[in-house]
């Protein structure tokens, strides 16, 4: 086979992996303030759609990216109900926590054996959702800072998104703001200023600052009319009246 049609194949690949995790979990992303597992799917659509140049044709990027691809297939594995044995042909685990560390240690893989190539930083960021996930807030924390100073805008952007949310989860609301503000004001592809305001909206209600919540529920709504974004924020200024 040529190594030409062997890249399109691993490419391909990965695309189905990570687009077809983005359209279920699409509108869940838009209802939910924590953004770690929305991030994960955002990045790879990124990666996929957005940023054309991402793979190169060299073989060790080549085969990072396939190993990226199996990886995020582990965070896509189901969690059995309790009392459920493991099936041998179909991978699935007992917990969140139990697959995040089983993926956690693929990327880590990968970080450990392409140092070098691009998608070593997507390794890294994946690597922060996975600690955060099993509880591991300082990792993910290091990992996430690390991703943004990639110089990568997109992904950079992804992470900050996934750092803002760390730290409302963990009581560091005004970090937490400055990063959703930061968003707002200088929005990508990959984190646009609405999703960056309803996170912050939320935020804002879930800390008890009703009257910052509604303002900015406000304004989405009258910026995005007849979308879903503006449909939410009206749903949301009901729950607040």
């Amino acid at each position: 086979m040529r190594a030409e049609t062997r890249h399109q194949l691993k490419q391909d690949a990965f695309s189905r992996v990570t687009i077809g995790a983005a359209e279920k979990t699409a509108h869940w992303s838009v209802e939910h303030r924590n953004t770690l597992a929305i991030a994960v799917l955002a990045v790879a659509v990124v990666v996929a759609a957005v940023v054309g140049g991402w793979y190169y044709l060299s073989a060790q990027d080549e085969k990072a990216s396939f190993d990226l691809s199996q990886a995020v297939r582990t965070l896509e594995a189901p969690i059995r109900p309790a009392g459920v044995p493991a099936q041998p042909d179909t991978p699935s685990y007992a917990s969140a926590k139990e697959r995040a560390e089983t993926a956690g240690k693929q990327f880590q893989g990968i970080l450990d054996k392409y140092p070098h190539t691009r998608t070593a930083d997507m390794s890294r960021y994946f690597l922060g959702v996975t600690s955060a996930t099993a509880g591991d807030n300082a990792n993910a924390e290091k990992d996430f800072q690390a991703v943004v100073s990639t110089g990568n805008k997109e992904l950079a952007s992804v992470a900050k998104l996934a750092l803002a949310s760390l730290y409302g989860n963990t009581s560091r609301t005004k970090d937490a703001i400055s990063l959703y503000r930061e968003l707002i004001s200088k929005p990508t592809a990959s984190v646009s200023k609405v999703t960056a305001q309803l996170q912050l909206a939320e935020l804002y209600q879930a800390s008890n600052q009703p009257l910052d919540a509604k303002r900015l529920y406000e304004q989405i709504k009258k910026d995005n009319p007849s979308t879903d974004a503006g449909q939410l924020a009206t749903q949301k200024l009901a729950e607040l009246k």
